[in-house]
This record gives C-alpha cells, structure tokens and sequence, in this order.
C-alpha cells in the first residue's frame, strides 16, 4: 500500500490547490472522475449533484458496504504559504475534505488490485457536505437507489486528539443541527411617532429571550438542546424612520433526531405566536438541515476492532460531537456509523484559516476501511 502514498498525496494537494464551493463541485467531480476511470472499476456511477460512486465487485456473494468520502469546500480565505494553498480568492479546503476524498481514492486504487474477498464495496465522493445538500441530492437520485446498501461508513479528522488515534462512539455521534430564519413584516413610521407604525424590535427581543428558556446545554443530557443566535438585522440606517421590517436567525441542535423536531416545531409556534402579539407578518425558513449521525453498535464493534488489528490508538467518546455532519441521513436509513482519525493535538482547528489536512493520515484511513470491509463483508 506504501508505493501508492505519493499519488494520493498529490491527489489531495490538487484538490486542495483548486476548491469549490458546496453545490458548485464541477472541475473537482471531473477530476475525480478521470482519476478513478483509469483504475477500471466494475462500476462507476455518476449522480446529478456532482456525486461518483466508484464499485468493485467481490470475488464471492456478500454485503454491500458504502464509505463515503466528502470533497466541497468552505468560503473561507487561506492563509497558509506552502505550495499548494488554495488559488481561489476566498475559498479553502478548511474541513478536511480534500483528505477524505483522498482517503477515498487510495480505497479505489487499493481495490484495483485487491478485489474484496467478499461483497461489493461502494465508493461514494459525495457534494455538498457542508450545507446539508449533498447527502440529500445523492439519496433522492433514482441510481443511489438501486446500489441496494447494506452498510454506510465514513470518517470525519479531528484536530485535537493523537494523530492516528482512532475515536468511535456507540450510538449518536454527532448532533442534528437545523438553522432558522425568521423574517418579521410590519409596517414603517417616523421615528418620533413609532406608536403609528409597527416595528418588530420587541417581537425580535422576546423571540431571542424565548428561545434562550429552552436550551438544555448539559450534553450529559439525553435532551441535550441548544439554540444559537446567528444573525439578526433591523430596518434601514435612517434616523428618521421607524423600523417595519427585521430578520433573525438561529441554529438549533440536539442529540437525538425526535428531540429536534419537537424543538423546531416548537420554536416556530413561538415565533408565530409573538409575531401575531405584535401584529406581525412573519415568514419561517429552515435551511441546513443535518441528522443527528446514530451509530450502530455492529458497525461501531467492527470500527473497534479493526482499530485493534491495526495497532491504532482508540477511544470511546462519552458525548456525542456538536457538530452536525450531513452523513446522518445515511444512517437514518442504514446500518452504519462515522468515526474520528485524529490529525495532531497541536493542530489549527477546523474552519480555522490555517488549517491543513494531515498527509500522514491518508494511508490509516485506508486501511481502517479496508479492514473494516472485511469484518462487516
């Protein structure tokens, strides 16, 4: 596996030289393309959102075991200087994504080779990751249907914890995350008679007050709910005038997929409700929706012990991440799970300006997936 290292690192740099926003992937999805048609697959399968399946068949009957690797970018400006930082004024791979689709591609070079022993392993490059599309645009194509999924994998690096180090939990692992946008109309007046008019201030200041009576921030807690103001405008910049119109965003998130809803159906009867006290016009918006990602406890033994075989540092999470990750709506319809690889302690965060996924880890998360695929075959 040693002598395909080089590739799959300069695989990793280009995309990171040249990122694309989620939903805009189309030169990262053609070069992924021609890279894995020259490994001759059984099977390559193209999704209308940019997404490629890559499948190689096993030489005997078996399971069906997906590993998805994501590959969009973040609108964030690099500021690192090495070679290949990113030449797109705005835009950086700062997720680690361009190591997941790197990952992904050694799997495929890997499986050129070492056709499985038994079972069909599906490659996913999945879009769209970070704003919750992606994984949403390949379950609804009519092609995913037919690939007849037994199990979904994926990995997400994780800055902070031992390179290498492998982080599994049984269960939730990361939260479900859904974002709000509250539009309030009212109607404009002169600002020494606001009595004559109908600004939404106070409907916007007892929404935000509201909301914040619901948090339960303890994320020992099953019911673990938090809401996080994002954004909020007012009016215009004109002195004169009465405000008749406002805005104001929150992101919600939970540990468990039922808890959010009763949390978003909460939050917009609120809404709704004070808007209607101050005579307001009010539009609800949901954007960004991710799944809590439930791990199943088979997947999660096999991710364990292939830690094990491999002589990889390991550790259970005791909470969930508060991250959401959009790979939970896979496993709201499959047997599945995600698991961290570390990528250093002193590492910049992710989203950070400085960040840069670890090369080193190319060549142990192909390997966790190999190993894993043959345990769940």
């Amino acid at each position: 596996m040693e002598d395909i290292i080089p590739e799959l690192i300069k695989f990793r740099r280009h995309l990171h030289q040249y990122p694309e926003l989620s939903s805009q992937e189309k030169k990262s999805s053609s070069f992924i393309l021609e890279s894995v048609k020259d490994c001759h697959p059984d099977q390559i399968v193209e999704f209308d959102n940019y997404g490629i399946a890559v499948i190689f068949k096993g030489k005997n009957e078996g399971r069906n075991m997906l590993v998805r690797g994501d590959f969009d970018a973040l609108p964030i400006q690099e500021i690192n200087d090495f070679e290949h930082k990113s030449r797109h004024e705005g835009v950086s791979h700062k997720c680690g994504h361009d190591g997941h689709a790197a990952i992904l591609y050694g799997l495929v070079r890997y499986y050129q080779s070492n056709r499985p022993e038994k079972g069909n392993i599906i490659l996913l490059f999945q879009p769209g990751e970070e704003t919750g599309e992606g994984a949403k645009g390949i379950v609804e194509d009519k092609k995913f249907k037919e690939l007849n999924i037994d199990y979904a994998l994926a990995l997400h690096n994780l800055p902070g914890y031992k390179k290498h180090a492998i982080i599994y939990k049984r269960g939730i692992f990361t939260a479900a995350a859904n974002s709000m946008i509250i539009k309030l109309k009212g109607k404009t007046s002169h600002a020494g008679e606001p009595e004559l008019g109908r600004n939404p201030a106070m409907a916007i200041a007892k929404i935000i007050t509201e909301y914040s009576q619901l948090i339960q921030p303890n994320p020992e807690d099953k019911d673990f709910k938090l809401i996080t103001p994002i954004y909020a405008t007012l009016g215009e910049k004109s002195y004169g005038v009465s405000a008749g119109h406002g805005e104001v965003h929150f992101t919600l998130r939970a540990w468990q997929n039922k808890v959010m809803s009763d949390l978003e159906k909460k939050c917009e009867k609120l809404a709704k409700e004070i808007c209607k006290e101050h005579e307001l016009e009010v539009d609800v918006e949901w954007i960004q929706s991710f799944h809590a990602n439930e791990n199943d406890v088979e997947v999660v033994d096999a991710i364990e012990e292939a830690a094990k075989t491999l002589e990889l540092e390991h550790e259970e999470k005791e909470v969930p991440f508060k991250w959401g990750e959009d790979f939970g709506l896979f496993t709201s319809r499959f047997k599945g799970a995600m698991f961290g690889l570390g990528a250093g302690v002193k590492m910049p965060a992710l989203h950070n300006p400085d960040y840069d996924f670890p090369d080193e880890l190319l060549q142990t998360g192909v390997k966790m997936f190999a190993e894993i695929q043959r345990r769940l075959s």
